[in-house]
């Protein structure tokens, strides 16, 4: 097979272009452009729904090595904007392998592109900031490329949640001991694989759910989903989370569901310069004092001086201080912002799982 090169372009909105070529389908793709430095797992990026409105940069150098298959997708399709890498492989070797990465991507309708130096735009991103950037491999005039850019909306005030929810709920399993309503702003499969390995009967509601629909269920806990955009824009998502707050029901909330939990719970959340993704990010545990590795994909963190004293702090990034993770002192409530379902990345952290069961065990008896 001979692999043809069509050129590609990629503008970022500070005016900086690179040039490549073409990957996945021909066409044009805008997003705000961000780094994940994991060296394996891009299909499971790729196909997580929190990458929403987002052009992912892989900073590994050669992405595609083993190709693509159907057992690692974290939901039904891609839902990043676009793929930015410095070299796909052609002729992946894994004994699961189905597809090139190319061929994947193509299939999906996914546009992206490499050839580029990934080490410079990353290092871009880190020093002025996540911004928005066009992927296009059929429009290389730098003009038109920022006539549509400038079109585009940043990803503050985004609520991305509705894009990416089911569109009516549905039951994950029907067997567990445990009844657990789980609220979809784009909820990930190994979340669900691995409570329902806790024995739980999980029910998958859509991000719009109200409040009754949740109680009516009877659920013995409530799960808040990761998922994308700006938290502070799912409003109806924050409306239903304080009134399950009252409710006293355990809730386990990861990553989008952390933030929602947070300003129900009275905080408030920030835009950070660029993000933290990636499975390599070390969090430390405050209560045990074990630093945990961790796979990370967020844009946005909680304020630390707007939780109020009913809040204690869990866990906190060694890279920036952030908070990953936060707990109410008088109800069985607890959140994380990073992804303790390790897909991909380690398994440090699914002991949080496990949590969530005993907090639904010690409610039971009371």
């Amino acid at each position: 097979m001979i692999y043809t090169k069509k050129p590609a372009k990629l503008l970022l909105k500070n005016g900086k272009i690179f040039s490549g070529y073409a990957l996945g389908e021909t066409g044009t793709s805008i997003g705000e452009v961000c780094f994940n430095t994991g060296m394996t797992g891009y299909q499971e990026i790729l196909t997580d729904p929190s990458y929403c409105g987002q052009l992912i940069t892989m900073t590994y150098p050669h992405i595609g090595n083993y190709g693509t298959n159907k057992h690692d997708i974290e939901s039904q399709s891609i839902f990043a904007n676009g793929f930015i890498i410095k070299e796909a492989s052609q002729y992946p070797s894994n004994f699961q392998s189905e597809d090139t990465l190319d061929n994947y991507l193509l299939k999906n309708k996914i546009t992206g592109i490499q050839g580029i130096d990934t080490r410079a735009l990353t290092r871009i991103i880190r020093n002025e900031g996540a911004m928005n950037g066009i992927i296009s491999s059929e429009i290389l005039e730098k003009e038109k490329l920022e006539k549509k850019l400038k079109t585009y909306p940043n990803m503050e005030g985004l609520d991305l949640a509705q894009a990416v929810t089911c569109k009516k709920s549905y039951n994950w399993n029907l067997k567990g001991k445990y009844k657990i309503a789980a609220i979809d702003y784009g909820i990930k499969s190994n979340i669900l694989r691995l409570l329902e390995q806790e024995n739980c009967q999980i029910k998958v509601f859509p991000a719009q759910t109200t409040y009754q629909e949740i109680l009516s269920f009877n659920p013995d806990g409530i799960f808040l989903s990761n998922g994308p955009g700006d938290p502070a824009s799912v409003t109806y998502g924050i409306d239903t989370v304080k009134k399950l707050i009252d409710s006293n029901i355990p809730i386990f909330g990861i990553c989008l569901g952390h933030q929602i939990l947070a300003i129900a719970l009275g905080g408030k959340t920030f835009k950070l310069k660029f993000g933290h993704r990636g499975c390599n990010h070390p969090v430390k545990n405050i209560n045990t004092g074990i630093i945990e590795i961790t796979s990370q994909n967020h844009g946005f963190a909680v304020n630390r001086k707007s939780l109020n004293h009913y809040i204690d702090i869990t866990h906190t990034s060694l890279n920036d201080n952030t908070i990953e993770g936060l707990r109410v002192k008088n109800k069985p409530i607890f959140s994380i912002q990073y992804h303790p379902e390790s897909s991909p990345g380690p398994h440090d952290s699914r002991y949080l799982f496990k949590n969530f069961i005993k907090n639904i065990n010690h409610a039971k008896k009371n």
